[in-house]
């Protein structure tokens, strides 16, 4: 009795199952009719186009083939008629067309989706109705460098495919600086991490983009996408031709650009006057900053970076070093010019801790005051960034005490003080939930704040 039941249970549970499958393949397919996807319109144009050309047909022959098609569908009438009564015969032969186009349909599918989109569980109107999202996206501008700006970029690739990185090139340490040196090459690391981190290619492609030589002479410490990056840039003769060949190898989902093709060296000046000179030196410094160049001076940007500011509906700065990574690209006139000239929303992202020697004590409003005073070296008196997303208060942890231990303390936020400057200020936890040795932005969360905050700001103006 009880493996009666038992089969019956499972009879039942098979049944149920069977059933939410057939309506999920209803539902995949009716999924094909939503707007957005550009598929009906051309399916439409396709069977216009078809019934078009037949009547071409006809029309050139005089319309006799019309005619021979006419007296046998009379005559297929007929002799099938003779065979089943209408009643029965009409919606058999409905039903077997209908099968033979969701047969047709179901299997053309499958072969496109093993195509396109291999990974399993996958299906091909999922793709395109995310990819049809993703196109209608902001423009968005992200200007940076480091670690912060790529860690940015994974997580607004869910937001938008339009989607431009302006990336500082001032680097002179480890691998880039090696190859800087020896090559005579812009740095590639930081452009290298963005192409990365936009990238939808398969993950061992991208792994292997980002592989680092742990030994070998000559190749320790390097990374396969600085080799490739500068071997391009020599084939190609600039690193932005490099960065677009490597941008189609990789897929990359949006566009990744130097902010100047000049080959630029960066300096600081400390507050005892004293003139440091290249990024590695100026982030080792012990004292602190009151303004950074470049030399040569005045450098230009690329007519594709200037026009990427044109165009963006959204514009952010950060997160990253302030002084090594942010500023670095504000050095480019022209690329200042063209933030003035936008009058999209632009938000500035602080750090989640100070950086010793760098930003040393320095809160929110410390930060984006050094960013105005720098910029009024240039002459700008306009506020670019009137809007800031921070971090809410750190609790208590092992992780941030061992950061305190290092010279490094949360980037306070005196939001009251903020808005009574004229600045729209969010808080949000930002900083990555996984157990890390390092603090980090978490690249979901910081993207769904800026886009909370984007939304927020097109309301506003």
């Amino acid at each position: 009795m009880n493996k009666k039941k038992k089969r019956i249970k499972r009879t039942i549970s098979h049944f149920k199952k069977s059933n939410l499958d057939l309506i999920n393949k209803i539902i995949r397919i009716l999924s094909w009719l939503l707007p957005g996807l550009v598929i009906k319109r051309w399916m439409i144009t396709s069977a216009i186009g078809l019934l078009t050309s037949l009547l071409g047909i006809a029309i050139w022959t005089n319309l006799r083939p019309l005619y021979w098609l006419i007296g046998f569908f009379f005559w297929l009438m007929t002799f099938l008629t003779s065979i089943l009564p209408v009643s029965v015969l009409g919606p058999l032969i409905l039903i077997i067309g209908l099968l033979l186009i969701g047969i047709g349909q179901n299997r053309s599918i499958n072969s496109i989706q093993k195509a396109l989109v291999p990974e399993k569980n996958t299906f091909l109107v999922d793709a395109l109705r995310v990819n049809s999202k993703l196109n209608r996206g902001p423009n968005i501008v992200a200007i940076g460098g480091g670690t912060g700006l790529s860690t940015l970029l994974k997580g607004l690739k869910s937001y938008s495919n339009n989607i431009t990185a302006i990336v500082n090139v001032s680097d002179d340490g480890g691998s880039s600086g090696v190859l800087r040196e020896q090559l005579g090459v812009q740095p590639p690391g930081d452009i290298r991490n963005c192409l990365a981190a936009l990238s939808n290619e398969e993950p061992t492609l991208t792994r292997l983009f980002q592989y680092r030589f742990s030994g070998g002479t000559g190749l320790e410490g390097h990374s396969f996408g600085n080799l490739f990056l500068s071997a391009l840039t020599t084939i190609t003769g600039s690193l932005e031709k490099a960065v677009q060949a490597s941008s189609k190898v990789l897929a990359v989902q949006g566009q990744v650009l130097p902010a100047t093709n000049t080959d630029v060296r960066l300096w600081a000046e400390l507050e005892d006057g004293e003139k440091i000179f290249g990024e590695s030196n100026i982030s080792r410094s012990k004292q602190m900053i009151s303004r950074i160049g470049y030399l040569p001076e005045n450098p230009s940007a690329l007519p594709s970076a200037l026009e990427s500011i044109k165009e963006a509906d959204l514009i952010v700065l950060g997160p990253g070093s302030l002084y090594t990574s942010l500023l670095p690209n504000l050095l480019v006139p022209e690329i200042v010019g063209a933030l003035l000239q936008n009058s999209a929303p632009k938000i500035y992202i602080s750090n989640l801790m100070t950086q010793p020697g760098e930003t040393d004590g320095l809160d929110v409003l410390q930060h984006i005051k050094s960013i105005e005073r720098q910029l009024s070296n240039f002459g700008v008196r306009n506020r670019i960034f009137n809007a800031i997303l921070s971090q809410v208060p750190f609790e208590k942890s092992p992780l941030v005490d061992y950061y305190q231990s290092k010279g490094a303390v949360p980037v306070i936020c005196n939001k009251q003080k903020l808005v009574e400057d004229g600045y729209y200020v969010l808080q949000a936890p930002l900083y990555s939930r996984k157990i890390t040795p390092t603090l980090r932005h978490d690249p979901r969360r910081l993207a769904r704040a800026v886009m909370f905050m984007y939304k927020k700001l097109k309301k506003i103006n």
